[in-house]
């Protein structure tokens, strides 16, 4: 787990496909400013307006560099998810699992409760792997999943679900007459599931938001 505020920015970057310069810039510094504080320690800390900004560019808790902890409800209204180190796959694969620390999302209480009137403790952000929900949702996109939106209230929708040892995220479509449902993939080249047990696919919880880095 990483607790090193410079790991943990060197490491956003990496994953989102950030310049160190291109921050520097963002937080009105000379373009070695970051690669300066990450690779030579100089400054020891980042100021607390930069490690605000820093910190919502990236949509990470404050205390992940360098901030102190904070609780579920952050200042300015902001409520935070946590990102939990696991990918759910969207196409053939298994489970991958990656170590993420304790990074989280921050969204704005209001925004949130209109998406959802679960708690941020039944919320959790993961990754997505593979192409079979393209285009609704691609290979690294960040997903809000509400882990209190299945069982009895399952619908028509986009959810998580675990089949076997898999964690997958699909469409599901309800029969109407029954409890059976047809799992499928917006990819036009993956082939629906149909007329599955709730019992064998085990919904874990509905998709309500996606976030993807634009290139």
């Amino acid at each position: 787990m990483m607790s090193d505020p410079r790991a943990v920015l060197e490491r956003l970057c990496t994953e989102r496909g950030e310049d160190f310069a291109g921050l520097s810039r963002m937080l009105g510094r000379n373009a070695a400013y970051i690669q300066q504080y990450i690779r030579r320690g100089t400054p020891r800390r980042l100021k607390e307006e930069e490690r605000r900004k820093l910190a919502r560019y990236f949509a990470v808790s404050e205390a992940l560099l360098g901030g102190p902890p904070d609780s579920e409800q952050g200042p300015g209204g902001l409520v935070s998810v946590k990102r939990h180190p696991v990918r759910v796959s969207a196409g053939p694969g298994a489970v991958v699992t990656q170590e993420f620390g304790k990074a989280c999302f921050a969204f704005d209480k209001r925004w949130l409760k209109g998406l959802t009137a679960s708690q941020p403790s039944k919320l959790s952000i993961v990754r997505v792997e593979g192409d079979s929900m393209a285009p609704t949702l691609n290979a690294g996109d960040d997903i809000l999943v509400d882990l209190g939106d299945a069982g009895d209230r399952l619908r028509d929708g986009i959810y998580v679900l675990r089949i076997d040892d898999a964690v997958v995220v699909k469409r599901l479509a309800l029969n109407p007459t029954g409890r059976r449902v047809t799992v499928q993939s917006d990819n036009p080249a993956y082939p629906d599931w149909p007329d599955c047990s709730l019992a064998d696919i085990k919904p874990i919880g509905r998709v309500i938001w996606a976030g993807r880095r634009v290139v």
